[in-house]
């Protein structure tokens, strides 16, 4: 049964579950890093001390460490047991994966 294609696509929809919280995490360092002096979106006003993005990677980047080591662990023990090839089997772990994230930002209120 694990050697079909909906197998890792059900296991990592469900890794996507809670995997929204690390993704919003992610997006939020990556709107607030400086970016050349400028955020990829606009940036939160920092607050007077001007500490900026690094307090939020200090204390977010081990949440997304962990789940991305997490998400790599599962997958590269059920990469073997499927016959898809690598680059078809990354690919659709990784949609799998940014479904439930996508969804919960286009039906979030």
């Amino acid at each position: 049964m694990s050697r079909r294609w909906y197998t890792p696509l059900g296991v990592n929809l469900l890794l996507g579950i809670p995997a929204i919280v690390p993704m919003l995490m992610l997006w939020f360092l990556l709107s607030n890093w400086p970016l050349a002096g400028m955020g990829l979106t606009a940036r939160i006003p920092s607050s007077e001390h001007g500490d900026g993005p690094h307090a939020a990677l200090l204390f977010f980047g081990p949440m997304i460490a962990a789940g991305g080591v997490l998400w790599w662990i599962v997958n590269r023990l059920l990469a073997r047991r499927t016959q898809l090839t690598a680059p078809g089997y990354w690919l659709l772990s990784l949609t799998g994966l940014l479904i439930p994230t996508a969804v919960a930002v286009t039906v979030w209120p």
